[in-house]
């Protein structure tokens, strides 16, 4: 989940969410306009790694704060015909 508090950082944030599009599965906007924030929702699949490298850039803009969660996906087995 991505917090953006101030627009002044959205075309460096969306730079770096276009530079991860490989590791994005699902993007939302929700714009709380009451409170002038807005928020972005993310569906990730990558590595620990990929996903790290994303969130620590996103974490360094200003006005912009990122939390992440991740569920480890167990391997499914395939039976066999």
């Amino acid at each position: 989940m991505i917090l953006v508090e101030e627009f002044s950082e959205v075309s460096l944030l969306n730079e770096i969410l276009t530079r991860h599009a490989q590791i994005i599965i699902s993007r939302q906007g929700i714009p709380l306009r009451e409170k002038k924030i807005n928020l972005i929702s993310l569906v990730l699949e990558g590595s620990t790694d990929e996903i790290g490298a994303l969130t620590g850039q996103v974490g360094r803009l200003k006005s912009v704060r990122v939390k992440s969660l991740l569920i480890p996906l167990k391997e499914q087995k395939h039976e066999k015909d």
